[in-house]
């Protein structure tokens, strides 16, 4: 056993292999995806960098043929992963460590790079303009063993955090805001219903243009909290808690309040755009936003989510809206104007461990410009 990890750890594509893979992991945040049936080759992938494939490939490609029969399985393996991850883009970098001397560098539709040894890497234009640490991280002290103790040791450290975060996120939580949200709409229907003040209690606080634009703004919110019967407020108090308490569970409790409230007013919005002074209540608009903040999130996931976004919600989204403008009676304008203004202010509260401050700032932005957007083309009357 001792002489075999003694070989290994003096065989220099296995050595520089290791390197690659530490640095790929630990300071660039890759993660290996598991292809069935491919050998002597390491597939990585971060959608988050500009090359969202990097493969490390050490098998002995001798000739012409062989580097043909390798691009064109990468190529197929590359379209499987697109569509599994809902992407219509993927750069893909090879790095071939065992690539015959005659074969160069060419530019093939996976870009691909020959690195014989450490020093190669300061001489690759792709390296130095993508990965410009890379050539000083792989420079290391250690050897033999004691290096690839190291290595494996870190990369197993970057695993175990990666697996507190993933459980951080995914593990299961108690959603209170949205059993809240719930109950002050079964409370809403309810208590007006019992006391005999049902359509009074619709009067008065249902989203309605011409009393909201003479100063009642709070029927924005209350408006969404009130339902038409007892089939509507069942449906979507169904539909909150299938939704919602997913969706909590993911983004937190605070962020999920911010979500729903800012859907429910945007929602609102876009129904007195359109409806006029026509009636509209329904949490259904701050249901729509979940489902928006939930396809943001989704994206970001989609290497675990990739099934629910392609099965469940999207096809959700897209039925429930074309159902919007079939169905009579239905609020579809306050479904489509909660679906983007949840979109949009999730990408300004941003996604745990996935948010850069870029990305927030715009999607605040983006967010801001919505809101003011509706509410001048709500409250500025018609020519």
């Amino acid at each position: 056993m001792d002489e075999k990890l003694d070989e290994l750890t003096q065989n220099k594509t296995n050595v520089l292999s290791m390197k690659l893979l530490h640095y790929f992991i630990t300071k660039k945040n890759y993660n290996p995806i598991i292809i069935q049936g491919v050998e002597n080759e390491i597939w990585l992938e971060n959608m988050d960098e500009d090359y969202e494939i990097v493969r490390i490939v050490s098998e002995n490609i001798l000739n012409e043929e062989q580097l043909g029969f390798d691009i064109f399985k990468t190529k197929r393996i590359v379209n499987k992963i697109k569509r599994k991850t809902l992407t219509l883009k993927m750069k893909t970098l090879s790095i071939f460590l065992n690539l015959h001397e005659n074969i160069e560098e060419s530019p093939h539709d996976n870009t691909m790079i020959k690195i014989d040894s450490e020093k190669d890497l300061s001489k690759s234009d792709v390296i130095l303009k993508e990965f410009p640490d890379l050539p000083k991280e792989v420079k290391m002290k250690e050897k033999g063993i004691e290096l690839f103790a190291n290595l494996t040791n870190d990369i197993n450290e970057h695993s175990r955090e990666d697996s507190r975060q993933f459980g951080e996120i995914f593990g299961k939580k108690t959603p209170f805001v949205t059993y809240t949200l719930i109950a002050i709409c079964v409370l809403a229907f309810i208590i007006p219903y019992l006391t005999g003040k049902f359509n009074e209690f619709i009067s008065l606080f249902a989203v309605y243009k011409p009393a909201i634009v003479k100063g009642e703004y709070y029927r924005l919110l209350t408006g969404t909290f009130l339902h038409a019967n007892i089939a509507h407020i069942v449906f979507n108090c169904y539909a909150l808690y299938v939704i919602g308490r997913e969706l909590e569970s993911y983004i937190g409790h605070f962020k999920f309040l911010i979500v729903y409230l800012f859907s429910a007013i945007t929602g609102s919005l876009m129904s007195i755009i359109f409806l006029g002074n026509g009636v509209s209540v329904g949490a259904s608009g701050a249901i729509f936003g979940l489902m928006g903040s939930l396809i943001y999130f989704g994206f970001h996931y989609r290497v675990y989510l990739e099934q629910v976004l392609k099965r469940e919600i999207i096809p959700l989204v897209i039925l429930n809206l074309l159902l919007g403008f079939i169905i009579k009676g239905v609020d579809n304008y306050a479904h489509i104007g909660g679906l983007i203004g949840g979109f949009l202010i999730t990408v300004g509260l941003g996604i745990k461990y996935k948010e850069t401050t870029f990305e927030k700032v715009n999607g605040y932005i983006m967010s801001i410009i919505y809101l003011i957007f509706l509410i001048y083309m709500g409250f500025t009357p018609a020519l």
